[in-house]
């Protein structure tokens, strides 16, 4: 029998993961409140709004009733806007099946809790946070939809639960590996979009592949040190849901942060950026969680803290980069890394 599969959310995301699982053999019910997206998704296997041009398979349909929608699932993954995803999800609490895994595809920090994602799903659903797993790596949704090969991380902090995550969503295109770091995957997921933004708008500034390539290392450098103060295994950030993740986002056209950066950078307002790109940014509201993290735990993390000040707009963007390159000198390893074994199931050195 088929795994049945609950995608919450019919953005380009969530769709572009429900054709990825249905692909590895799930049978899906994507959910959204969209009368008309949930019609057209499942009487014509489309969904021009979100991910025009693309057919889903025909073991994908939809369904407007939530607790509908996750009935008997195994697997419920979660793949909407981070900020709203509590109120959301809340109804839920009591109706999913003692054995369903909750996979959060978000990549944010919430605002009022500054909570990873599966510590809100955990908490707010009442389930044990052995069963939620996390996802993240170079996942571009469109490039998924136009079935390009790409790998990800699933994170659990049981290895069986990241063991039947990755099969459920394993296909000829799309190569899960697994990790017990949900920490590290989670915070790679949300701050990979905050240095995409700081590269957006060098390069809406005109800058170029120096400056983006000296934001990606750098940006690397201060997420992997939030990353160790949380309890993070270093060996994550150099992989696919690390610098995997953070050089797609940064440097593909296709990123909805690295090109709202990339208004921001000619000048347009942050609400205006935000009209022109549509979509969900999620760096937008992660900058000021992520950097309010930092501080709680000491961390110096100097790209977000000068892209949450612009956000707030308490920088203007014509200082960010001048104000990111007169920081004092140092050893560029201060605080080096160390190097550790890791756990031979994790993603492999490729």
């Amino acid at each position: 029998m088929s795994p049945r599969a609950t995608v919450i959310g019919a953005g380009s995301w969530g769709t572009a993961f429900a054709m990825v699982l249905a692909d590895a053999g799930c049978q899906v019910t994507i959910w959204t409140r969209e009368a008309r997206v949930c019609a057209e998704i499942t009487s014509q296997h489309t969904n021009e709004a979100y991910l025009p041009g693309v057919r889903l398979p025909d073991t994908v349909s939809a369904e407007p009733d939530l607790a509908a929608s996750v009935a008997g699932a195994d697997l419920v993954a979660v793949a909407i806007p981070s900020q709203v995803a509590r109120a959301t999800v809340a109804p839920l609490v009591g109706r999913l099946g003692p054995r369903t895994v909750v996979l959060s595809l978000m990549k944010g920090v919430e605002l009022t809790t500054d909570q990873r994602m599966s510590q809100m799903l955990a908490e707010t659903l009442e389930i044990p946070p052995e069963r939620v797993a996390v996802l993240s790596g170079p996942n571009l949704a469109q490039e998924i939809a136009a079935l390009q090969p790409t790998a990800t991380v699933v994170a659990a902090t049981s290895p069986a639960v990241a063991d039947q995550v990755a099969a459920a969503c394993a296909s000829s295109y799309f190569r899960p590996y697994t990790s017990t770091d949900v920490v590290g995957v989670e915070l790679c997921g949300a701050t990979k979009n905050v240095i995409a933004l700081a590269v957006g708008i060098a390069q809406g500034r005109g800058l170029g592949f120096n400056t983006m390539a000296t934001l990606i290392t750098r940006g690397l450098a201060e997420v992997t040190r939030l990353g160790l103060a949380l309890g993070a295994q270093p060996a994550t950030f150099g992989g696919l849901a690390g610098m995997g993740d953070l050089v797609a986002t940064c440097a593909s056209p296709d990123s909805r942060n690295h090109r709202l950066g990339t208004y921001l950078g000619r000048g347009m307002s942050l609400d205006e950026a935000l009209m022109v790109t549509g979509g969900t940014a999620e760096g937008v509201k992660t900058a000021r969680p992520v950097h309010d993290l930092a501080r709680r735990f000491g961390v110096d993390m100097p790209i977000t803290a000068s892209v949450a000040a612009v956000l707030d707009g308490a920088l203007p963007v014509d200082e960010l980069a001048a104000l990111l390159l007169s920081r004092p000198r140092k050893a560029e390893h201060t605080g080096a890394i160390p190097v550790v074994k890791t756990d031979p199931r994790a993603e492999p050195e490729r």
